[in-house]
C-alpha cells in the first residue's frame, strides 16, 4: 500500500467551522465520486481538535503548536496503480475536478503533501 499524506491549511478567509464543514460535506463526496477513476482504496479525513488535552499532549513532548487544520490520507494499491490512474482520461478529469475544488477551501501553497509506504504496526 502507498499512502498520500496531505496536511491541510484552510484559506485565510475561511473560519474553522466553514473549513471543516466544507471539507466534510462538499469535498468528501467529490472524492468518493472519483475514487474508482483515481484508484483510491481508502480515504480518511483527520480533522484537528483544538482542546486542552491537545495542548497537554503537545506540552508533554515539547512540541510546537500547529496551525494545520487537518490531514487527508489517501491509500492506493501501489505507485504503479496511482500512476496508471493518472494516465486515463477519467483519472485526469477526476484529478482536475479535485484540484479545482481544493482551490476553493485550501491554502495549497502552505499544504505539504508526500507519498509514503504503509507499514501497519497495530491494527484492530
Amino acid at each position: 500500500m502507498v499512502t498520500l499524506v496531505f496536511v491541510l491549511r484552510r484559506r485565510p478567509e475561511l473560519d474553522e467551522d466553514e473549513f471543516h464543514r466544507y471539507w466534510r460535506k462538499q469535498h468528501a463526496p467529490l472524492v468518493r465520486k472519483h475514487a474508482d477513476a483515481l484508484g483510491i482504496r481508502r480515504y480518511s479525513q483527520l480533522h484537528t481538535l483544538d482542546t486542552p488535552f491537545t495542548e497537554a499532549v503537545r506540552a508533554s513532548r515539547g512540541c510546537e503548536p500547529s496551525d494545520y487544520d487537518g490531514v487527508a490520507l489517501v491509500w492506493f494499491d501501489s505507485l504503479d496503480a496511482l500512476g496508471a490512474a493518472a494516465t486515463t482520461p477519467e483519472g485526469q478529469a477526476a484529478g482536475a475536478a479535485l484540484l479545482e475544488d481544493e482551490q476553493r477551501f485550501l491554502d495549497l501553497e502552505r499544504c505539504p503533501i508526500w507519498l509514503t509506504e504503509d507499514h501497519p504496526v497495530v491494527e484492530a
